[in-house]
């Protein structure tokens, strides 16, 4: 069974409320996102592959850690998870981002499959997927499948809110993805939407509603 990492560091849940907030605009908005993205992805990263190597300093030669094996690769789900990219770049400026176009029938509340472009080596990557909502978890799952079927098999699904129903979901049909959220809330009303939530993310980010 995968796990399930909660991020409640001070900072990130500070910043959370004021994401929350209805009358926080887009432009707060996005930047919040960035900030607690990066912050987010410290724990994310953090047991990446160390290797030793040999540098000079002003003073000296020595050995110092740099980091070694598998490179990264940043899949953000369209169009919310974009939000998510920049801070994870500000951490890593050499992983690679790839795309994966989603979005959620209003009815059947199942997600739409409209875009997948990705590295060319992403199955030699480990993989962060971003979407700042694990809702029902349907888009999460159709994205983590679209990666395992083109050869990942080293994939993180990063969210910044999830509920119960969404991370059951991916648990039962990704057992080998690990989630990392900055906040379990407490349900799905009856439009699929998180409680308490913070509304659409991407029309937050975006400025569209």
């Amino acid at each position: 069974m995968s796990q399930v990492h909660v991020i409640d560091h001070p900072m990130i849940q500070h910043k959370l409320t004021i994401m929350r907030r209805k009358e926080t605009g887009s432009k707060d908005f996005r930047q919040l996102l960035k900030e607690i993205s990066l912050l987010m992805g410290y724990e994310v990263t953090r047991d990446i592959v160390l290797e030793d190597i040999e540098i000079e300093t002003p003073i000296c030669k020595t050995m110092a850690k740099k980091v070694s094996g598998r490179k990264l690769a940043i899949v953000p789900i369209l169009r919310a998870g974009i939000g998510m990219v920049d801070g994870l770049l500000d951490l890593v400026p050499v992983a690679k981002v790839g795309h994966i176009g989603l979005y959620r029938n209003e009815q059947t509340h199942n997600p739409v499959v409209y875009f997948c472009k990705l590295p060319e080596d992403i199955q030699e990557r480990m993989v962060i997927v971003t979407d700042p909502m694990l809702a029902t978890g349907g888009s999460a799952c159709d994205a983590l499948s679209m990666l395992k079927e083109r050869g990942c098999n080293n994939i993180r699904l990063m969210c910044l809110v999830g509920v119960p129903e969404g991370i059951a979901r991916v648990q039962k049909e990704h057992p080998d993805v690990d989630i990392y959220v900055a906040a379990i809330d407490e349900k799905l009303n009856e439009n699929a939407y998180i409680v308490p939530g913070l509304g659409d993310a991407g029309d937050r980010i975006f400025g569209t509603k």
